[in-house]
């Protein structure tokens, strides 16, 4: 078998290529690569964070799974006087949904189940990893945060002082936990783990309870689909960001096979900006208008968000094989190390993503009892005439804008994917690109037709000093008549490559 695999650090592709030289499959070699990042990459994804993912059969049925967290179900008790959800602490977590995310992945089709992957993260975890480029940088723009924290500080300062790129990252809580999880995955949601993960959200002010944890159940179902020209398209349905990126794409390229152009593109992420802000919501818990969401038709124009700025949000793994396996895994802590809290008792670092709730009664995105809130993660899985590609990113509320400006040309076998990665982009956003008001935020070399049209939109145009982060980590598989083939985005640590 001949798998491509693409993920932002080397040690979770490596961990992927293991796993398929061991006989595993595409799901095989992406869980094992997405379990390792949770441990090289703790800043972007971590056990106590989520996972949206869009998983391919042979026979090309297409599956999300929804693996977002719910509110507790005592958050009104406490969120009654608040102006906005807290962006940190124990009131910004939701139930954790990574592990049954993995699982889910797991039973679909993997060959060698979840236990395989969780031991050869937990390995690392032990006897420790070299800190990236990409996790020094995290450290130092949220020092204050590891600092403050215990559980942090205990594993990311030596002799008090951060870690620095190359030192040696060792985790032996996490270890523990993730060979717990090896025999016992269902132990992190009503077992042991779970009770320590409960007391230590309690001890930092949160309401959470084990009942909580164990009535947490990850969203399986078919992935939503939706038809651009002759290609289509297959994203995770709300409370995910999928189908605004659907809405985006058809609007760009006007419903047909052409690539949005970059004017064309500024129109359509402008609108995409208002229908996230005033429609997205979980459908679980309240009424979402789907249509609304695809086609972009909504009153509101750029209405205000409240979420925080995300940088290293999030880490993607893509993998497919010459069996018909793909999977696009997107798994999350939201802002860099999540709430700001570590459990050291199981090393697990808590996300922050219910601070993407609103308080607003009004909005789809109010948060109450056993919501999911809006999430930015948006796998993606496109099929077209000559191609078919997997692909995920990093890039917080851009996900969608970014995905709209490279997958189009993937979708051309002959247009080279390390190429169309390393391309200058662009993004649109407010508080989380650290900017007062929504604004394009440009590299280097982003096409004058975009900042021409931004400027006459009356956006504020804003310049990165150079490839950003906030630009995305990409990472993307594709097969065509040219084989399998995979890249990782230069902006991370990554790497892409195809074994067998």
């Amino acid at each position: 078998m001949t798998i491509a695999v693409a993920a932002p650090h080397p040690e979770a592709a490596a961990a992927g290529e293991r796993a398929a030289r061991s006989g595993g499959n595409a799901l095989d070699a992406a869980l094992a690569a997405a379990a390792m990042l949770t441990v090289v990459y703790p800043h972007q994804c971590a056990l106590g964070g989520d996972l949206i993912a869009v998983v391919r059969s042979p026979d090309g049925a297409t599956t999300a799974i929804l693996s977002a967290g719910t509110a507790p179900a005592a958050i009104a008790e406490v969120a009654g006087g608040w102006t906005e959800v807290p962006r940190q602490g124990a009131h910004s977590v939701t139930v954790p949904g990574i592990i049954a995310g993995w699982r889910a992945i797991a039973d679909l089709g993997a060959q060698h189940g979840l236990g395989a992957a969780l031991e050869g993260a937990a390995e690392v975890a032990d006897h420790g990893t070299s800190v990236s480029a990409g996790l020094a940088r995290a450290l130092v723009s949220r020092a204050d945060a590891v600092r403050s924290d215990p559980g942090l500080c205990d594993i990311f300062t030596a002799s008090g002082e951060l870690l620095a790129e190359g030192e040696l990252l060792r985790q032996p809580a996490l270890a523990r936990t993730l060979r717990v999880l090896m025999g016992d995955p269902d132990d992190f949601y009503t077992g042991a783990t779970a009770a320590s993960l409960v007391h230590a959200l309690r001890s930092a002010g949160g309401v959470h309870t084990l009942e909580d944890f164990a009535g947490f159940v990850p969203e399986v179902e078919d992935a939503l689909t939706h038809r651009i020209g002759s290609t289509t398209w297959y994203v995770a349905p709300p409370p995910s960001i999928g189908a605004v990126l659907l809405g985006v794409v058809h609007a760009a390229s006007d419903g047909a096979d052409s690539i949005p152009s970059g004017s064309g593109l500024v129109d359509a992420v402008l609108r995409g900006v208002a229908t996230r802000a005033a429609l997205l919501g979980d459908p679980r818990t309240g009424a979402v208008d789907l249509d609304g969401l695809l086609s972009l038709e909504t009153a509101g124009s750029g209405a205000a968000f409240t979420e925080p700025r995300p940088l290293g949000d999030t880490a993607a793994v893509t993998a497919l094989d010459d069996e018909g396996w793909g999977v696009t895994i997107v798994q999350s802590v939201y802002q860099t190390f999540g709430a700001g809290l570590l459990d050291p008792s199981t090393g697990v670092i808590f996300h922050n993503r219910g601070s993407a709730f609103s308080v607003d009664p009004a909005s789809p995105a109010v948060i109450r009892a056993g919501s999911r809130p809006p999430h930015t993660l948006c796998p993606v899985i496109v099929d077209a005439p000559d191609a078919l590609v997997v692909a995920g990113c990093q890039g917080g509320r851009a996900q969608a804008w970014i995905l709209a400006q490279t997958i189009p040309d993937g979708t051309m076998p002959e247009r080279r994917l390390p190429e169309i990665l390393s391309r200058p982009r662009w993004v649109v956003g407010d508080r989380d690109l650290g900017q007062p008001e929504l604004s394009l935020v440009a590299e280097p070399g982003v096409a004058s037709d975009v900042i021409a049209r931004a400027e006459r939109l009356g956006l504020p145009v804003v310049r990165f000093p150079g490839p950003a982060d906030e630009a995305g980590h990409v990472q993307i598989v594709r097969l065509s008549a040219d084989g399998l083939e995979a890249a990782s985005d230069p902006r991370a640590d990554g790497v892409g490559t195809v074994i067998g």
